[in-house]
């Protein structure tokens, strides 16, 4: 990579990298740029569609036993389109999870076949 490409990356990269603002401003950009609402590139099935693509090859990764670059990058573009759909749909995905976050803290652990699930355990009637 030349010094150029690399500061131009650079350059790319926001001021806060870790804030969910800013992941969710830059796919907003990238809807925007790419015109997915107009186009269909939001329409929910076919988001849902590319999420499990999205999710077969990061199972492919983890079997096939590919690099953790490999992997980063098959969990990015989940991410991505994660918070794609959450602007598709105008969820906040960021309360939704503090939400969530909040019902899982109160659960308990189970072991089950010999690994942690953490789960809503609900007894037969």
């Amino acid at each position: 990579m030349t010094d150029r490409t690399v500061n131009e990356l650079k350059n790319q990269l926001p001021a806060d990298p870790d804030s969910y603002a800013e992941m969710l401003a830059r796919v907003r950009g990238f809807h925007t740029k790419h015109q997915l609402r107009e186009n269909g590139g939001e329409e929910l099935h076919y988001r849902v569609a590319l999420m499990a693509e999205e999710l077969g090859e990061i199972a492919a990764c983890v079997t096939k036993g590919q690099t953790q670059t490999a992997l980063a990058e098959e969990l990015a573009d989940l991410l991505i389109l994660l918070l794609g759909t959450a602007i598709a749909t105008d969820i906040d995905l960021n309360a939704a999870f503090w939400d969530k976050m909040q019902v899982l803290d109160q659960r308990t652990a189970r072991m089950i076949n010999g690994r942690i699930r953490v789960s809503e355990f609900r007894t037969k009637k």
